[in-house]
């Protein structure tokens, strides 16, 4: 449980953190909140030579509302988000991520470049979508949130690339529910499902659907909501039914891949049932 040794450097500018992680090759890597990447060096799952601390980085904190969006700075912390009602569906995510520790120290931007399958920022992203602005030697590029994450902990991040901020839409008249299935409140999600939904009376105007740990990367449950939107909100039991369709989850210690298949279905059909304010 000891890392293994490493040097560390605290740029001032987010150029000079940028210039550090280039030259420290693919063995740099940026240090944020820590709540990624420090228990996989603990583990010695990655042994970085370089960290490169951004964590005090100016300009990257914060949420602002533009033009029917949301601007969240990458250095945002989960505590902020959780503190943050109007936010909806982001706040309530937030208040289920691990413990208070964790979400008072841990960032969006970390979370997000780490990309983990079965973590809550990014299923959040994948379902919301929008986009990321990254920030490297050649300067900005923004990356959709359905092209950011490529694999199991792989992003569209470079390596000598830093995510300073994503925008969302606002997604206000929307309903929204998270539910996940946890051993401990302070694990990792067996499955995870994110919902925003928006009804015109009864009928389902649009829908969108997330899932956490049910593949190598964050994933659109497609097959629910193409079968879900334009149709009355009687209809989400049989939709949340198709929530598994498509998807390879891992099986590990805590669970089959048929009962991860089988909790996908529950939830979705718990978090519809909830986004679409029909109780629970």
């Amino acid at each position: 449980m000891i890392p293994a040794a490493f040097e560390y450097t605290k740029p001032s500018s987010l150029d000079e953190a940028v210039r550090a992680l280039a030259d420290g090759g693919e063995d740099a890597k940026a240090l944020a909140g820590g709540h990624s990447l420090l228990p996989l060096m603990k583990l010695r799952l990655a042994t970085p030579t370089l960290l490169v601390d951004i964590g005090e980085l100016p300009g990257l904190r914060g949420v602002q509302r533009e033009n029917g969006d949301v601007r969240i700075g990458a250095l945002t912390r989960h505590v902020d988000l959780q503190s943050s009602p109007e936010l909806g569906i982001w706040s309530l995510a937030a208040s289920q991520i691990a413990d208070q520790q964790v979400r008072n120290r841990g960032t969006v931007g970390g979370s997000l470049a780490h990309g983990d399958p079965a973590s809550d920022p990014p299923t959040v992203f994948r379902t919301v979508g929008g986009s990321a602005t990254l920030h490297g030697p050649s300067g900005q590029r923004s990356v959709d949130a359905a092209e950011l994450f490529e694999d199991y902990l792989t992003t569209r991040v470079a390596q000598d690339e830093i995510l300073t901020e994503i925008r969302v839409p606002a997604l206000d008249g929307y309903g929204y529910a998270y539910e996940k299935f946890t051993r401990r409140a302070e694990d990792w999600a067996m499955v995870g499902v994110c919902v925003v939904l928006r009804t015109d009376g009864d009928t389902v105007a649009d829908v969108r659907v997330g899932l956490a740990n049910m593949g190598s990367t964050p994933l659109r449950a497609t097959a629910v909501e193409d079968a879900l939107r334009g149709q009355s909100t009687g209809a989400i039991a049989s939709a949340a039914e198709h929530a598994a369709d498509g998807t390879s989850p891992p099986a590990d210690l805590n669970a089959s891949a048929d009962f991860k298949a089988h909790l996908a279905r529950v939830l979705t059909r718990r978090a519809l049932t909830r986004a679409a304010g029909l109780g629970g």
